[in-house]
Formats: C-alpha cells, structure tokens, sequence
C-alpha cells in the first residue's frame, strides 16, 4: 500500500497464489516472502511497486510443534541475502513412515494444524542463507536439533535464532538463544537458563538483544500458565535484565525502536491487546493503542509513524496508520466492507463480579442481542473461551454476533487461569482443572442472569472449544441450568487425554507433577466428565475433527457412548481433515448453522 494515496497492489493474483510473513529488504527496494505463485510454493521476492514474483528457494514446513515461533526470513543489512527457516527429514523419518511404522519420539504426534497426518513429519527447522539475485541457497545449520526465529544482526556477521539443546527436546522444553555465525556456521550460546526464550531481536546498533522470556523451569509445548515478558540483554549475553516486569501482564512479540532507545511490544489487558512502548531506562511503560480490541501486528518507520492491524468491537481487523506527532490514527482499509456493509453489529458491554471464594473480581463480556424491547425475553449462550491460559473480549468475534443477530445474548467469562490479568489471575487454575475456574463461569451466568432481568433463564445454552469444550462437559455434570450444550474439541477424561496428546507436559505444568505420581491420577479422574456423566441431563451436541492430536476425538467418543447409556439426547459431529478447530469455509458455516438448530431444538417457544 502506498501511504500517499491509499493506493494498495495485490502480490500474486492467481487464485491459489498466497503470501505470508512479508519482510522487507533493508533499502526499501523488495519485499521477501513465503508463499505460492504459478503452482509453486517456496521463498519469493517481488518489488516494492508489485509486479511478477520471482522465486529464490525451495521451502519446507513441518508439523512438529512448537510455540511462540518468531520470524522465518531475515535479510542481510546490505540487502543482498536472505536467511530463512525450512525443514528437512530427521533421522527418525525412514522408520515412521517404513510399513510397519517405528515410532521412537516421545513427541510423536503432530501439533494442531497438522491436517491429514496424525503423525509428526519429524523434519527438523534449519536456517539456510540464498542470495536475492539467485543461485542455490546453502545451509547453515544441520543435524537432529532445530533452529528458527532468526534476525541478521546489523553488522551482517551473525544471525541470532532460538534452539533447544536438551538432550531429549520431546521431554523438556527449554529453547535458549544463539548466534550463529554465516561465515562459518558456528553458534555462540547467550543463554544457558532453565526457563525458556522466545523471539530474539538485535537492536539497531547491534550492541543488545530483546527478546521474550520466562522465569519457571516447566513450559509446555502448547501453552505456558507464566506470562512471557519482555527481556533485554548484551550482544555478548550479559547483562540480562526483565524491562517487561513493571508490566504485569502477558507480552508478546518485542521489536526495537528505529534508534534503539525503545522497546515496542504487545500487553494482553482485561480482554483486549494493546500496544506499549518502553523507554530503556524508564520504570514504566507507554500505553500507544489502548482502544477495546486486539492489535496483531505493527511496524514502525524511521519517522515514528507507526502502522498498525486493530480488531474493535465493530470490525474484524483493518490496518490503521499512526503519525509520530500523536495525531488520531488514520484507517487505511475496509477490507471487510462488503461483508458488513448491511450487518448491524452488536454491542459488547463489560462487568465484574465476585468469585465464588471472594479471592478476585472476575470480568466478564455480555454480547446484546439485536431487537431488544422494553419487555422482550432473549436465550443467553456461554462461549467459553480454551487455553485455559487465554482470554476473551470486546474484539469482533463472529459467532458472539451471529448469535447476538437471531436475538440471543452471549457470554464471555474471562475465568480464573485467564491471561491478561496478571500472574497471581493465570496461576489460579494451578492444581485445579474443572474447580474455582469453573464456579467462576457459574457465577458469570448469575451475575448477568441478576442484572439483566430480559435474559431468559429458560432458555441459556453453554458452549466452548478445547478448554472451554472441557469445562462445558464438566458443568453439564455439575448442574442442569443449561438446556443444550456443543462442548467442541473437548477434553472428557483427563486420564486418557494426557496419553494421547500431543503435548505431554501439559498436565506436569498444570498440576505440578505427572500423573503417575502422587495420586494425581485419582485426581484427574475426579476430575474428569467422564465420571460424573451419570449426573448429565443437558441435551448435548459433541463436535470434533477427527485429525486432531491436540485434543484426539477419542474424548468426544468416549463421552458420546458414555451419554447415550445414561439416556441423554446426544450427537457427534465429526470433521473430516479438520484437526484442532475448523478451517474449511463449509465446515465453519456447517457448524455455525448446526449450532443454531441444536438450540433451536431445545429451547422452549
């Protein structure tokens, strides 16, 4: 897009041509990217003004999990290289893919995107280094570990990246941060810690290094209950210090100021995201997009202007364009005009109550349904939100505004293990699934039920996906309020599930200990749907997809069965090739119609 005029040009315009993680080469002149163009996938470049991509190198993915992944392209300061992240086979490939299959990983499975394998490719991440006027592109590093997360230093010398070096990564989590040298291919080690790192990024003079970090020994995989904040450290890894501590909050994604002097990073705050500066040196930092709503990407020019993607309350997200002199920011793109041109979107409002234990004021974000009058009556549906170590808010969310377009209220709970709220809110659930966290949802729905008289106690449904799918099944075993439910994706018995997942650690982190140990298996089982399904009387609508590893469809079927011998109306909807959450348009809309009868069904006239 150009600024001046608006004017924005479409890279590729095949139908299945497609781009991501643009970047662009240090004099402003081409844009690297990774994407498909012409039937081939691979790493592109094309001019600043558009025109023909040119591709420079073969590409690979990989399904093996990972978390907080940072950058995958990185130009040289002069503009003439590339380095970029791509996968090739480990040395346990032959044997998996062999008939009969070897599996010897711990971490065999996929993680949640992995579409129509059920097992991990076991490709490793490697950095390679191309030319921008082409040739083959050269490896600079190989072998059974992974390196990704890359950023050129400013003097073209090193090239920093994240890897985890344990002598058995399935097992335990510990990505360190290291410098890798093109000449050569050797790697510098800049940090040796327990806790984990993520997203290392030079300053602009090359003298230091933010990156983002965490203080506990056990990360998971799949989600962390520490917040990440916000590091800063020597070029050579000394003086490491937590500039992202006077905020206490979960950070993401920290990028330098054009001269250094800031750190520009991502704050998860009572349900939304905002953006914030911090002045190195200073005790706290500068609040720069503070609208209701989640920013998901910016960059900042040497002049200070800054360009920014928000998602309000009324939009899914368009791209905003900030002056450096503090002015109101500008909007950039409708690109959502066609589709909400004749949509009346919905208002959110926010509330607080007291938990059950009277320990937090918890938040919570009620959706008004459309066409209310003076002495209407409107079904109200819980949209749990997963993690459990996420959050919900006032940002556009499209099934909370279809749902609110048929007349239906709908809310959100931001319950105890939600982020955004500070640690001591995110450590809540610690040794507790299916406990206060789920009392905290059950007081969201009293709290709206008292202050909004129109909301119809007859009529409220309860849904969620992943961790909202789990504590949906587990509350329909704790009470019968509600008079249909669709848990998705949803965890049923905590026994089998922590078997079966691709993310074995999840439970370790979440209870402090495996569950063979101690009598937590006793314990996961207490706390399991799956136990109490006597107890179900709420109609209930499974949906999963049947690829996924992160929650295996085996919960869904477990409960299935376990609620047709207890006499409950239930169906399964399962997903072809869709893993964790949907991603084919048909399915979402499917499942978005399904939804709607299934309520429908069971809400009295």
């Amino acid at each position: 897009m150009t600024i001046a005029d608006g004017h924005a040009t479409r890279v590729g315009q095949g139908a299945d041509d497609t781009g991501s993680d643009p970047a662009w080469s240090p004099d402003g002149k081409w844009i690297a990217y990774a994407g498909a163009y012409g039937g081939r996938d691979g790493l592109f470049v094309v001019t600043a003004e558009g025109g023909t991509p040119r591709r420079l190198a073969e590409v690979t993915g990989t399904n093996s999990p990972l978390t907080y992944e940072g950058r995958a392209i990185a130009w040289s300061p002069d503009s003439r290289q590339i380095a970029f992240v791509s996968a090739v086979p480990g040395p346990e490939t032959v044997a998996a893919t062999a008939d009969p299959m070897v599996i010897t990983r711990y971490l065999y499975r996929p993680e949640a995107s992995e579409g129509n394998t059920r097992f991990n490719d076991n490709r490793r991440r490697h950095v390679f280094v191309v030319d921008a006027a082409g040739g083959a592109a050269r490896p600079l590093t190989a072998g059974a570990t992974e390196e990704h997360s890359i950023d050129w230093s400013p003097d073209g010398k090193e090239i920093l990246l994240v890897s985890n070096r344990e002598p058995d990564p399935d097992r335990f989590y510990n990505p360190d941060l290291f410098a890798l040298r093109v000449a050569d291919g050797t790697l510098r080690r800049l940090t040796a810690t327990e806790s984990a790192e993520f997203q290392p990024r030079w300053s602009p003079d090359g003298r230091r290094i933010v990156f983002l970090a965490t203080r506990r020994g056990l990360t998971d995989l799949e989600t962390a209950m520490e917040d990440t904040h916000v590091w800063v450290m020597n070029a050579d890894g000394t003086g490491r210090r937590e500039i992202g501590a006077a905020v206490d909050e979960r950070q993401g994604s920290p990028s330098w100021s054009p001269d250094g002097g800031a750190v520009y990073f991502s704050v998860q705050h009572h349900g939304s995201v905002f953006l914030e500066r911090m002045t190195l040196g200073a005790d706290a930092a500068e609040t720069l997009i503070g609208d209701p709503g989640r920013v998901d990407g910016w960059s900042v020019a040497p002049s200070g202007m800054l360009a920014y993607v928000q998602s309000t309350p009324r939009d899914p997200g368009e791209l905003y364009l900030r002056s450096a002199d503090g002015s109101p920011p500008r909007r950039l793109t409708d690109v959502n005009a066609d589709a909400l041109r004749d949509v009346e979107r919905a208002e959110v409002e926010p509330f607080t109550f007291a938990s059950n234990d009277f320990k937090f004021d918890v938040e919570a974000f009620l959706t008004l349904p459309l066409g209310r009058t003076a002495d209407s009556k409107h079904p109200m549906i819980v949209l749990i939100h997963g993690g459990p170590h996420g959050m919900q808010g006032p940002a556009y969310t499209f099934r909370a505004q279809h749902y609110a377009a048929r007349g239906w209220a709908v809310l959100m709970v931001n319950y105890r293990g939600s982020t955004g709220y500070g640690q001591r809110f995110t450590d809540a659930v610690f040794g507790d699934q299916n406990g206060s966290e789920a009392q905290d949802v059950l007081y969201g729905v009293s709290a709206a039920l008292r202050r909004h008289p129109w909301i119809d106690r007859d009529r409220l449904g309860i849904e969620g996906v992943s961790y909202g799918g789990e504590l949906t099944a587990w509350l329909i075993t704790q009470t019968r309020m509600f008079k249909a439910a669709i848990p998705t994706a949803a965890i049923i018995n905590n026994v089998s599930y922590n078997y079966m997942t691709y993310y074995n650690m999840y439970e370790q982190m979440e209870w402090g200990a495996l569950p063979h140990q101690g009598n937590l298996m006793d314990v996961l089982w207490e706390r399991s749907a799956l136990k109490h399904v006597a107890k179900v009387a709420t109609p209930t609508m499974l949906v999963h997809g049947e690829n996924d590893n992160d929650v295996p469809i085996a919960e869904s079927e477990q409960f299935y069965i376990a609620l047709l011998d207890v006499g409950v109306p239930a169906v399964m909807v399962r997903y072809p090739r869709e893993g964790h959450g949907l991603r084919e348009s048909r399915h979402v809309v499917d499942l978005m119609d399904r939804s709607v009868r299934w309520y429908e069904k069971y809400f009295a006239p």
